[in-house]
């Protein structure tokens, strides 16, 4: 951990400080904090910033109800920038989306940037607006059973190809496997978030059981 004194604000003594979500990894907002508003944001775990428009403090969610709960702090390798990563509560943007980055400039048409929600809102899209001839709209027609057959099926192939120490064909079936348990989340209504925090809370409970061990 690194002293706040050793940052290097800026001549008006603010420091950028961009805001990251701990489950998709994007990239929620730039903000500027400056020493008191980073202290305060250590001291409660919750996102505070320097309003340069209003030239006041400003805590995240005091109004709108949509909180930044700080999940990390790191500083960049000259000390100049900050990021911020949180759990959020509702949208990060005050236009109401859920990130204040939602207008593309460029894409590359040779490049493709992949995320699991990124995938997550196809499969759900198909789901909600079918579209002919997808598999994944079939699999949605077909019901909860024929997910569930196709669930067990890929766990039986991950098996077999992992029990046979065939390293490729086992990361083919793990892929297999997720997009078929990614079909079953979203015909269960159940969310990345929703996983994410159910692994958090068991990782907690790791960390304590490991700590008592140590102390015995």
């Amino acid at each position: 951990m690194i002293d706040i004194e050793k940052l290097k604000f800026d001549e008006k003594g603010l420091i950028p400080a961009v805001v990251v979500d701990s489950v998709t990894k994007k990239v929620l907002t730039l903000a500027y904090m400056n020493r008191e508003s980073l202290k305060i944001s250590m001291e409660k775990g919750l996102t505070c910033f320097w309003s340069r428009s209003r030239q006041e403090l400003w805590l995240k969610g005091e109004t709108s109800g949509n909180y930044q709960h700080i999940v990390s702090i790191t500083a960049d390798c000259d000390g100049d920038a900050l990021v911020v990563v949180v759990d959020k509560e509702g949208p990060a943007c005050h236009l109401g989306t859920d990130s204040c980055f939602e207008n593309p400039i460029y894409q590359s048409e040779e490049r493709h940037e992949f995320s699991y929600q990124g995938l997550m809102d196809l499969i759900e899209g198909r789901k909600l607006d079918k579209k002919e001839g997808s598999y994944t709209t079939y699999l949605f027609e077909k019901g909860l059973d024929k997910i569930l057959k196709k669930v067990g099926e890929e766990s039986t192939e991950v098996i077999i190809a992992a029990h046979a120490h065939d390293k490729a064909e086992t990361i083919y079936e793990i892929a297999d496997l997720a997009y078929h348990v990614m079909v079953l989340m979203i015909e269960a209504g159940i969310s990345l978030e929703d996983i994410h925090k159910e692994l958090a809370s068991r990782h907690v409970i790791d960390h304590k059981v490991k700590q008592e061990k140590m102390t015995k």
